[in-house]
Parts: C-alpha cells; sequence; structure tokens
C-alpha cells in the first residue's frame, strides 16, 4: 500500500528529533507533500473512472484537468 503524504510528513517530523527542519526545510517537504497527494488524487481519478464506466466509453476529462478544475485554487 502507497504511503499518503500525511503519513509522510508525519514520518518526517518524527524524525526531527536530533536536527529540526529550519523553514526552508519544511517548505521543500510540504511542497513534495502536495505533490504526493496530488499524484495519488489523479490515481484515484484513473482508477474510479476505470472501475465505473462501461468499456468504450471515452472520458473527455483527463486526470490532470480533473485535479485542476477540483482542486486547484487560483
Amino acid at each position: 500500500m502507497k504511503q499518503t503524504s500525511v503519513e509522510w510528513l508525519e514520518k518526517i517530523r518524527q524524525g526531527q528529533k536530533e536536527k529540526p527542519f529550519d523553514d526552508y526545510e519544511w517548505e521543500i517537504a510540504f511542497n513534495h507533500a502536495k505533490e504526493m497527494e496530488k499524484e495519488q488524487i489523479k490515481d484515484s481519478f484513473v482508477e474510479c473512472w476505470k472501475a465505473n464506466v462501461p468499456e468504450g466509453v471515452e472520458c473527455k476529462l483527463d486526470a490532470e484537468q480533473y485535479y485542476n478544475e477540483t482542486f486547484k485554487s487560483e
């Protein structure tokens, strides 16, 4: 099973005991977590589409477009 972005951040946080991240390192970590979440959302869109749409029906919305229209704020 894949690790969620929240699980990944928790693992990073737990590793902070000896040398805590500075603001720049946390910014990098959060940006990585956001990318992880984006990929997980897109993968879920594709899996849901495959599982619920009859064969031969074409999707007019790709996973990247779905993510941008649904989750990306301006």
